[in-house]
């Protein structure tokens, strides 16, 4: 690419030569002999847009060199020029391809001319544009020699016919016009379409500056389109000989002004630029000598007018050339500088929108800052990255889409599953040709969301007796059988390498599915969290610093002296009253302070412990299942149920090593139902392997079964397209779009509603606490109140006998008298104790 650039900053192709030094040669100041005349070659195109104004340019560069004593000292400066057809090379193709970059087109169309220069250059686009995920769809070439209108209209219509509207021409100046001419003719400069020309059509607007009026025809042909001109900042000298081009150097008659193009100001800077050269050279004691070549001999042959058996080598060749690379000034162009490779230093391009009567700029490009909207390079502050707004053709601002579907009238073919089980994501509508849906209904809704009509028909692959593979199903995509494919397709890395996807419409990992079985709830669960010795060990402890804190406390405390009945009582009931509230008995040793303050710390870890852990034990679903996840079912030998056709064999044989021995396929859910129910031992399956999205529809009517463990692959289905196409780029837009407005899941709740199996509303009745969880505890407390309350009666029925007695020295009243009997016990028993 840097050769070229080479070719795009020198227009000219310049052969030196000298033809021996004249009787008398001229001196400098350092005694150094300079030949008196130095002629150069210049071979171009006269007849061409830019051949024209090089001539010009040229020889007003000889004129101020010549004219100029500062300048070579005396030696005159002269060039010969020579007509010719060259082709001036593949102008500003390279930074063509950030352009397209930044629309985000995925491919363009290529019109160019059909000689080396054409050919490489759209060689070298390609090469860019695979670089931005983007390519040449289609190339149009058009043979330089005897042009027609009738080829270029041919060219054209096959390039309307084509998907890609982003078209790039890179033509000569002196017939591009005439392409857009007829591209308008056909209605090809309108809206939906991008046309995107490199610099020569830049040229023919600067050089001909009665294009850019009103009355031109010409300037209706280009409106919207995008090219490129080489830019060179506003300086004063610029100005000055902008100016004298007007005035006295440009017209050809009368009737003819030759305006001044980008390439007249890089030929004058060029001829300048070899002048300072020679100059240093001749400074550094250069000399023009030259040698006879003798391999040109063999090139003479019969009747050869070329003579190039004549031409010498020039020796100091290699030196000159070093010194054109240190030329550094400052000239029309701006700053000349080369660097290392022999490249202009920060060259770039101003990129320029036609509309109306003349051109506006929209923005710059650099090789090394990419496109940007200020003069100078991002990194100062002063300019952004991107572009200004475009008016494209049609006079509109919105960025075409650079694809429409074909308008040849074929019918887009849509490959789906002919499938036998889950009807409900893909089914065929009896007696028809019609199918229906969850996946059906999504991919309708993102047609009906794209802002351009396609025609299709659904063409259904399989035999109607088994579920077909689906990765047979996108091989028909790249074999041409199928335009796409649509159905309950899990996006792949394997699959994604011969097809493109769109955005996922709905997430479907892997599940593991087995039999469950609720869990009966023990009335001492309560007991669980702590294991019997750890319950013992506990409650010893509580004892232990009972008994400790009673030592330490009983020889200042009253509330720890007394009968021993009663300190046993204060003993168990302190230590125990620590783990649920405050005991009402006060610590006053320094010591028994230090045992509680640690042994409330002890409590207070014990307590929380213990509630956690029951707290997760009472709550946790309540269903029990041999199979635990998918790690379960790695380790042991049971065989395990797959969907046929999916992707699920490989992923477990290639991921999991599971031997495929062990998978064993099934079409339907009544498959699927009753090798569960058979279970391993009975010739059925443990567990069954599939995505989500079909197991949840599975459970939906089966609460025997359930998910176990968790989902372990993160996937989704997505409609299949051939590799770079732009329609699934365009589809995947139209999903987001349906997912934002909710279309998504009023499709999924159509056809894939949950009943209470899998509800929500379920799992929350699973979550709930029951009675029967604590009717341990209630029964425990009930004994101990039970227990107090008769113990109580019966102390306060010996005390009123004992009372009864000794205030009558009556025996108890007989039956007959129990009313007063009872009134009286009942006084007793309302009496405060002493």
């Amino acid at each position: 690419m840097e050769k070229y650039k080479m070719i795009k900053v020198w227009v000219l192709v310049i052969v030196m030569f000298y033809n021996g030094f004249p009787s008398k040669g001229t001196s400098n100041s350092n005694n150094v002999t300079r030949p008196s005349t130095v002629n150069i070659g210049a071979i171009f195109s006269f007849n061409s847009t830019i051949g024209g104004v090089a001539k010009i340019a040229i020889q007003a560069a000889i004129d101020d060199i010549n004219s100029n004593a500062t300048i070579l000292n005396g030696t005159k400066f002269n060039i010969s020029m020579q007509d010719t057809k060259f082709s001036p090379g593949f102008l500003g193709i390279i930074d063509l391809a950030d352009i397209v970059g930044h629309f985000q087109w995925r491919d363009v169309i290529a019109i160019f001319i059909d000689d080396d220069h054409g050919r490489n250059g759209v060689a070298a686009l390609g090469d860019k544009l695979a670089e931005k995920r983007c390519k040449i769809s289609y190339k149009a070439p058009i043979k330089p020699n005897n042009i027609s209108q009738e080829e270029i209209t041919n060219a054209l219509i096959k390039v309307a016919l084509m998907e890609s509207k982003v078209i790039v021409l890179h033509l000569l100046p002196d017939f591009g016009l005439t392409v857009l001419k007829i591209a308008q003719s056909l209605g090809m400069i309108k809206s939906g379409y991008a046309w995107i020309a490199t610099d020569w059509l830049s040229t023919i607007l600067d050089s001909n500056p009665s294009l850019l009026l009103s009355t031109s025809s010409a300037m209706n042909d280009m409106q919207g389109v995008i090219t490129l001109r080489m830019y060179t900042p506003d300086s004063e000298i610029k100005r000055n000989f902008m100016s004298r081009w007007k005035t006295n150097l440009t017209h050809v008659n009368d009737d003819h002004h030759l305006g001044l193009n980008i390439f007249g100001l890089y030929v004058y800077d060029t001829v300048w630029t070899l002048a300072y050269a020679l100059d240093a050279f001749f400074r550094s004691g250069g000399t023009l000598k030259f040698s006879n070549d003798s391999s040109l001999n063999t090139l003479r042959g019969d009747g050869d007018t070329l003579h190039l058996d004549t031409m010498g080598m020039f020796l100091n060749g290699s030196m000159l050339l070093q010194k054109i690379l240190e030329v550094n000034r400052t000239g029309l162009t701006g700053r000349i500088e080369f660097a290392q490779d022999g490249n202009l230093i920060q060259s770039s391009y101003e990129i320029i929108n036609v509309i109306g009567t003349g051109v506006r700029r929209i923005g710059y490009w650099s090789e090394s800052y990419g496109l940007h909207t200020g003069e100078e390079v991002p990194n100062n502050g002063n300019s952004s990255e991107g572009l200004y707004g475009v008016i494209w053709p049609g006079q509109t601002t919105q960025t075409p889409r650079g694809w429409v579907f074909a308008s040849n009238g074929r019918h887009l073919r849509i490959g789906v599953p002919l499938r036998v089980s889950y009807h409900e994501f893909v089914s065929r509508i009896e007696g028809t040709d019609m199918f229906g849906g969850y996946c059906i209904d999504v991919f309708i809704a993102a047609l009906n969301v794209l802002p351009y009509t396609i025609p299709y028909k659904f063409v259904p692959f399989g035999d109607g007796r088994t579920d077909p593979v689906m990765s047979e199903l996108l091989k028909q995509i790249t074999i041409g059988a199928f335009d796409a494919v649509i159905g309950d397709i899990t996006i792949t890395t394997n699959r994604s390498k011969i097809v493109d996807f769109t955005q996922p419409y709905i997430e479907s990992g892997l599940v593991v599915v087995a039999p469950i079985k609720e869990l009966k709830s023990s009335a001492w669960a309560f007991l669980i969290p702590f294991t019997p010795m750890m319950w013992f060990v506990t409650g010893m402890l509580f004892l232990i610093v009972g008994v400790v804190v009673w030592i330490l406390e009983r020889p200042f405390n009253d509330d720890f002296r007394g009968p021993i009945r009663r300190q046993l009582v204060t003993i168990i009931w302190f230590s125990f009253s620590t783990l649920v509230f405050a005991h009402k008995e006060k610590t006053v040793s320094t010591l028994g302070r230090l045992v509680l303050i640690i042994w409330l710390f002890v409590v207070l870890i014990l307590s929380s412990s213990y509630t956690a852990s029951l707290t997760s034990i009472l709550t946790v679903e309540k269903l029990s299942s041999p199979v635990k996840g998918i790690e379960s079912l790695v380790v042991n030998n049971d065989r395990i149920g797959i969907m046929s056709g999916t992707y699920a064999e490989n992923y477990l044989s290639e991921v999991f090593n599971i031997h495929r021995s062990r998978l064993v396929p099934f079409n339907s859910l009544s498959e699927f139902e009753k090798a569960l129910k058979d279970g391993h031992d009975n010739g059925g399956v443990a567990a069954i392997i599939a995505e989500r999205a079909y197991m949840e529809l599975f459970l939906s009517t089966r609460c025997e079964f359930g998910i176990v463990g968790q989902e372990f692959t993160k996937m989704g289905w997505g409609f299949a397209f051939p590799r770079d196409s732009p329609l699934a780029i365009d589809m995947s837009t139209a999903i987001l779009k349906l997912s934002e407005n909710g279309d998504l899941q009023r499709i999924h709740d159509k056809w894939l509603t949950r009943s209470a199996c899998s509800s929500e509303g379920a799992k929350q009745g699973i979550d709930r606490l029951e009675t029967k969880s604590f009717w341990g505890l209630f029964l425990l407390i009930g004994i101990a109140c039970f227990i107090a309350l008769l113990c109580y009666l019966i102390r306060m029925t010996y005390r009123f006998r004992r009372h009864y007695s000794n205030s009558t020295n009556l025996e108890v009243p007989s039956s007959s008298s129990c009313s007063s009997c009872l009134k009286s016990f009942f006084s007793f028993v309302n009496e405060k104790e002493k």
